[in-house]
């Protein structure tokens, strides 16, 4: 015999782990003296103070440290099991005929080689939110008229660009945006914030789709990704009609990384205006020893690392007009990492941009964020009209603090 309170209790456990619905039906099987067994379908609504009940695991620390490492354990078993079975044997004859130390140097070894390859599947995900690489959100969707074009890399590998252009009556007298993504998803993702550069800041944006990403052919790397910025610069160069002394490298997250690479090359930084760096890190082996606290990765020495992005080491070659977004509430990526890079910078013209409730990829949603770029390239444009190409701050304005409620 199944009471109503006994299936209420049971609805309300359900509930807690159903995302929040406070209403379902579910059948029961119930036994009646008089009409024998039967199944019945009841609907119970949970009220909202039942909602306020539910607890997301996800958000416990060990959760999340227990889900990583599970995640890695899977992907080297599916991957390397093959190789992890034939060093198992091989560790363990030695063990047998040769002594547990020596056993123990190589167990040691080959756990570092794998995660050393490893490293590459922490730091890239195409394919987050699923899909990715075969979904890839069109312009129209945004209001946008965007031209696509595939082209190949520095190294032969086809990357896909997306090129978003203002009016022909201004196409060619406006900035040009070269924008440099996160490191999940498609350049699909970041149109609702390219949708806010064109019609706030008027500008035109080219989205470069890293290799491995979305439509661009190839798997990421460190290298790799250096490769794609260049040859979206110099697609820009190449392009009729674009304004090249207007042009303005922007990177959010590893797009920032890889930013700073491409103004760091003095056979590139003279073709850009401006740099924006936004919510970015300073270096690969930083990062990791934040997201990962634990003593042992913090004994990893940094050149183990595979994926090195050594933002903080050069920004300090990057003398171009430069503008350090950070959002307060980044809690991926420790907002005191990009004012490390902002002291690091050794530009004559650099500005750090605070918002107190910005999160790590909305802080473009925050109010005052394209009024911040705007006045940004406003002063560049004036200053490089002054002084030319070697234009310095004013002496007030060397450092300045932009709190995102002042705007």
């Amino acid at each position: 015999m199944t009471s109503f309170s006994q299936m209420k209790n049971a609805f309300v456990r359900a509930s807690l782990d159903n995302d929040g619905r406070t209403d379902a039906k579910f059948k029961a099987t119930t036994t009646n003296s008089g009409t024998g067994s039967g199944t019945a379908t009841y609907k119970i609504t949970v009220n909202d103070n039942v909602k306020k009940l539910k607890t997301n695991p996800e958000q416990n620390p060990d959760f999340a440290t227990i889900t990583v490492v599970t995640k890695i354990v899977l992907f080297i078993l599916k991957k390397c099991w093959i190789m992890c079975g034939a060093s198992i044997m091989v560790i363990f004859v030695i063990y047998w005929y040769y002594g547990s130390f020596l056993a123990l140097g190589l167990l040691f070894f080959a756990l570092t080689g794998i995660l050393y390859q490893v490293g590459d599947w922490l730091l890239y995900h195409p394919d987050q939110p699923p899909h990715s690489r075969l979904y890839v959100p069109a312009p129209a969707m945004f209001g946008l008229s965007g031209e696509n074009i595939h082209i190949s890399s520095g190294d032969g590998v086809k990357i896909n660009l997306l090129l978003v252009k203002q009016d022909h009556s201004v196409f060619g007298q406006v900035p040009t945006i070269l924008y440099l993504h996160g490191n999940a998803g498609n350049i699909g993702h970041r149109l609702a914030n390219v949708r806010g550069l064109y019609h706030s800041c008027g500008c035109n944006v080219l989205l470069v789709e890293y290799r491995g990403y979305g439509h661009s052919d190839g798997t990421p790397s460190e290298e790799g990704l250096y490769y794609d910025s260049q040859a979206g610069l110099e697609f820009l160069l190449q392009y009729p009609g674009i304004d090249r002394s207007k042009i303005i490298v922007f990177g959010r997250s590893l797009g920032g990384a890889v930013a700073v690479d491409l103004a760091s090359r003095p056979e590139y930084n003279k073709h850009i205006m401006a740099l924006v760096l936004e919510n970015t890190f300073t270096s690969i082996p930083d990062i990791g020893r934040v997201l990962f606290n634990w003593r042992i990765v913090k004994c990893i020495p940094t050149w183990f690392f595979k994926n090195q992005f050594q933002s903080k080491e050069k920004i300090k070659k990057v003398q171009l007009p430069t503008l350090f977004i950070s959002g307060l509430a980044d809690f991926l990526i420790p907002p005191h990492m990009v004012q490390e890079l902002y002291k690091n910078s050794r530009s004559p013209v650099k500005r750090l941009a605070t918002f107190e409730s910005g999160t790590h990829n909305e802080t473009w949603q925050c109010s005052g964020y394209y009024r911040t770029l705007n006045l940004f390239f406003d002063d560049v444009m004036v200053l490089r009209h002054q002084q030319g190409d070697s234009c310095h701050w004013p002496a007030q304005d060397v450092c300045v603090h932009v709190p995102a409620e002042v705007l």
